[in-house]
């Protein structure tokens, strides 16, 4: 009687039987159309439309910036460096997941001071917080400036919303303006002002 109802059971649902035997050859992985059995890469004309995560944030910044430049005809080569780009995310990876940073209020603003005991950390806060105050000084009607103190940088930010300024705290200020995008495609492109 059980064979019976199977049998009946995958002549309703012949799919079935072809996912079961699909599964059994791939070692329980589903074939995807358009998937290569070559290490099971993907066909790049079967790339699955609306997928738009490369699996990791740094990977994916740098996989924009490599699309980008290969669509461009006018790329010169010659001058591009995504090495350089890969070190200046490992930058705003130390300074945004390993800085230490103490907040001090001061009048209109506050003062934040990042630090780190780890060199790579210390020398990442220093290049990435004067650059930042140098390109984002005058946004929002904000007066930025930076200067280098044992073991990192302060950043002093003052204006006229000090609630504000002091809301976004030294993280929220590094990330104001919608530059880090373009100065992805210059640092890649050896244009790079702020290069240490």
């Amino acid at each position: 009687m059980i064979r019976f109802t199977v049998f009946v059971t995958l002549l309703a649902f012949p799919g079935l039987a072809l996912a079961q035997d699909t599964a059994g050859q791939h070692g329980g992985m589903r074939h995807v159309p358009g998937m290569s059995h070559e290490g099971h890469g993907m066909n790049a004309d079967a790339f699955p439309a609306g997928l738009m995560e490369g699996g990791q944030s740094a990977f994916a910044a740098i996989q924009e910036i490599v699309a980008q430049l290969m669509a461009d005809p006018t790329t010169d080569w010659s001058r591009v460096d995504i090495e350089a780009l890969r070190q200046h995310l490992i930058d705003m990876d130390n300074v945004t997941l390993r800085a230490r940073v103490r907040v001090g209020e001061i009048e209109g603003g506050a003062r934040f001071e990042a630090t780190s005991e780890d060199t790579a950390v210390t020398a990442s806060i220093r290049a990435m917080v004067p650059a930042h105050a140098a390109t984002m000084d005058g946004l929002e009607g904000w007066t930025m400036q930076a200067a280098e103190i044992p073991g990192g940088a302060a950043l002093v930010v003052t204006g006229t919303d000090p609630e504000r300024i002091r809301a976004l705290g030294f993280i929220g200020m590094m990330t104001v303006g919608m530059h880090h995008q373009a100065h992805h495609l210059a640092v890649a492109t050896g244009q790079n002002p702020h290069a240490h």
